[in-house]
């Protein structure tokens, strides 16, 4: 029983790790918390589920169109709402509003365009399982941990070997002396807002598969932001950690305490951790930060 509860915990940990990395990536470069990136989750599980329902495409197709999908919706959403903004030196708080701005635009958008109906996937797993230790695990819990963290994994991998993610990297410290350096800020961002977004297609496919797909399903970015606080703020390996933190102690919580007590949990701990450890597990001192 502590064993499957243990798996349910990490493969929805690792959900809330893919989404707290893609937010963490955005907010490491540009400094401001993108509430449209719980918008971008919502359509990649909606560009997942014409894939699935109307073409029949299988899972992996599936996963990669939406990965796809998101993916440029993040990129339209920076070049509509944040560019302009950017080049005109705008503060933090403004890129914030916008963003509040898109994610309600695009919900609402889905509402008139959709509707407010509720979707489900096909059945890709069937409700399949795997015998481990006398204790069954559900074989989406284990797909869903082992593709999430191979996709971070090979993000950090992107990240720390290739030229591009080096200039990331260099753009996090400071983006001006980049842009002095020779890089092309606008491609670098647009990179950055790509790999975001494919994070928050593969995060949407899997919570669409898991539960259902509906407008206003993006909010569950609330607990990315939990993630990303618990890990520290633009840590990649923090977001990961904290993600995975935060999936096993609801899970256990929902498990043995009350299912009604788990948003509560996660919010206490989110208080609790701002008091005592404001830059999280692995974040490091930050300024101006919105």
């Amino acid at each position: 029983m502590l064993l499957q509860t243990l798996v349910t915990g990490l493969s929805i940990g690792s959900i809330y790790s893919l989404m707290a990395v893609g937010y963490s990536l955005i907010f490491s470069v540009l400094s401001f918390s993108n509430f449209a990136h719980g918008a971008v989750i919502m359509l990649g599980a909606y560009i997942g589920l014409a894939l699935a329902s109307k073409l029949g495409l299988g899972f992996a197709l599936v996963l990669s169109g939406a990965v796809a999908g998101a993916g440029v919706i993040a990129i339209v959403n920076e070049r509509v709402a944040y560019a302009a903004l950017r080049r005109r030196g705008a503060p933090s708080l403004y890129l914030m509003i916008s963003a509040m701005g898109c994610s309600m635009f695009l919900e609402n958008m889905v509402y008139a365009t959709i509707g407010a109906r509720f979707y489900a996937f096909p059945e890709f797993f069937k409700s399949q399982s795997v015998r481990l230790w006398g204790s069954s695990l559900s074989l989406l819990d284990l797909c869903a941990f082992v593709i999430s963290m191979a996709a971070i994994f090979a993000l950090q991998i992107f990240i720390t070997r290739t030229k591009t993610g080096i200039a990331i990297r260099a753009g996090v410290n400071d983006m001006t002396m980049c842009s002095l350096m020779g890089v092309n800020t606008d491609r670098l961002i647009s990179v950055v807002f790509f790999l975001a977004g494919a994070f928050a297609g593969v995060a949407g496919v899997f919570l669409g598969v898991r539960y259902l797909v509906y407008p206003t399903m993006g909010w569950v970015t609330n607990k990315a932001y939990i993630a990303a606080v618990i890990g520290g703020l633009g840590s990649l390996p923090g977001a990961m950690i904290g993600g995975l933190i935060l999936g096993v102690l609801e899970t256990l919580v929902s498990t043995y305490v009350s299912s009604v007590m788990r948003d509560v949990f996660s919010f206490t701990v989110l208080i609790a951790l701002l008091i005592c450890l404001p830059n999280g597990l692995m974040g490091t001192e930050t300024e101006d930060k919105v």
